[in-house]
């Protein structure tokens, strides 16, 4: 089969009834259709498009090892750092085709997905594991172009670091029963972006559990029975690209997924009650590796994005001549920058693991994934500053219609631009900034990788500091300890 089209990736998500809830109700008929998910999945659907386009297709596929049929790049192992390459400019033209603001575009998850399955070697021997299952159904979803939702944390009932869950119904997923069929599993998990309107949503217990019962690894398809998603309320504004531009079009919905008695069969597990396994499966794999390379190629496209509004915004109202304007364009550019230098550099360092997949340099990567968390706020809040109140007094496409388009035509146009154009770049800024859409971009961007506390403790932990500790001491002439 090989890789998707547009249409076929919406026909396949159409016909798999997945149970959605969506404000209190049950959504019903053609999810392309339902007005909420109907901006996002279209423009996925054109990401599908892109990759078979004949001008893209070879920039954006390789050749099945199996089947002979093109597939989507994002599922191809990386043996060299041309590969590597390769891989990053795949995820650049998507990335380029949604300006950075889809953060669960298709590739992330196929990333993920190969990755934990190039490194399934590691579960090889241990309790409870099926590395077999894993290679195997990497290479079903590579064939078919599944495409992923996923979740890796429980709810957040209680956070202090000695709660136990007691409560007489599962919260938090469990294995409730092992079965000859498979795991019975029940409870609930957090946060599947774009939940309910994937192929697939991917399971995996990760870190230390005092609960084996929490422990497991597995994928089932999205419409499994006793697998529901409830959606949080919807960010989109309205259908109007011109009034609400990026909503419209980019709404990842979030969604809670719930199982009710899901039974996973054998061969969609990966693995179960092992905590060693949850604990270093996620390092030992080559998972933060490829799926950062692939996050930070999306930043700095998104990134660029931001630059582009921040001085379409300079040239509509003409600030271009004062130097704090320079000073925050300047922030940005910065930023740019040194995203693109880390990304290089990740690259330029990769090295092949014990498993022959190239791994981009964890290092380099770690640094751009605690950078880009605190620019972020930053740029967004820049764009706020440069278009003052210009980003409060924002009529609708209708208005532009109606019979006081003199008026506005009048009183709002810009520098450089008409009203209606000027109106445009506004609600542009203002939906990236301050729309509910925007402002869940900059919490989404914020926590992408989960609390950045810990990972600025894992990037101490793991820098390596121990030259530089001796040229110090022996400067000093003092005792290494």
């Amino acid at each position: 089969m090989g890789a998707i089209n547009g249409k076929e990736y919406i026909n396949r998500l159409n016909q798999l009834k997945n149970e959605i809830w969506l404000d209190g109700k049950k959504v019903e008929g053609l999810l392309s259709e339902h007005p909420v998910f109907k901006g996002l999945i279209q423009e996925k659907a054109a990401l599908y498009d892109l990759q078979l386009d004949p001008h893209y297709i070879e920039a954006m596929t390789f050749i099945s090892p199996e089947s002979g049929d093109p597939i989507g790049l994002s599922y191809m192992q990386p043996r060299s750092i041309d590969d590597l390459k390769r891989r990053r400019k795949m995820f650049e033209q998507w990335a380029k085709k949604t300006y950075g603001m889809m953060g669960r575009s298709p590739d992330y998850l196929n990333t993920a997905i190969m990755a934990f399955a190039s490194s399934a070697s590691f579960l090889e021997g241990k309790e409870n594991c099926f590395p077999e299952n894993l290679v195997q159904f990497y290479k079903m979803a590579r064939e078919k172009d599944l495409n992923f939702t996923h979740t890796f944390i429980s709810p957040q009932v209680n956070r202090s670091q000695l709660y136990f869950e007691d409560s007489k119904e599962p919260i938090a997923a469990k294995i409730v029963d092992v079965t000859d069929d498979g795991l019975v599993i029940k409870g609930a998990r957090l946060l599947a972006t774009q939940g309910g309107l994937t192929d697939e949503v991917f399971v995996i217990s990760i870190g230390k559990f005092f609960n084996e019962d929490e422990v497991f690894a597995f994928s089932i398809p999205s419409n499994t029975k006793g697998l529901k998603f409830i959606c949080r309320d919807t960010f989109i504004g309205g259908t109007s690209h011109f009034d609400h531009p990026l909503s419209s079009r980019y709404e990842e919905m979030d969604s809670i997924v719930v199982f009710d008695n899901v039974l996973v069969p054998w061969d969609r597990v990966f693995y179960y009650k092992n905590g060693e396994v949850a604990e270093k499966f996620i390092n030992q794999s080559a998972f933060h590796n490829l799926a950062i390379h692939q996050v930070i190629t999306r930043q700095i496209v998104k990134t660029e994005f931001i630059l582009g509004i921040a001085q379409v915004l300079i040239e509509t109202i003409n600030i271009g001549e004062y130097q704090h304007i320079h000073e925050k364009v300047s922030e940005i550019i910065c930023g740019l920058e040194t995203m693109k230098a880390l990304l290089e550099k990740a690259e330029n360092d990769a090295s092949i693991d014990e498993y022959g997949i190239m791994r981009p340099d964890i290092t380099a990567l770690s640094v751009a994934s605690l950078t880009f968390p605190k620019l972020y706020p930053r740029f967004t809040e820049i764009i706020q500053i440069m278009a003052a109140s210009g980003i409060i007094t924002l009529p609708t496409e209708s208005a532009f219609h109606s019979e006081i388009r003199h008026d506005l035509d009048q009183y709002l146009q810009g520098a450089t631009k008409s009203a209606e154009d000027r109106v445009k770049v506004f609600r542009l800024a203002w939906d990236l900034t301050m729309s509910s859409f925007g402002t869940r971009e900059t919490q989404y961007e914020r926590y992408f990788f989960g609390d950045p506390i810990r990972l600025v403790s894992s990037v101490y932990k793991s820098y390596p500091k121990e030259q530089y500790v001796k040229d110090v001491c022996k400067f000093l002439q003092i005792e290494n300890l």
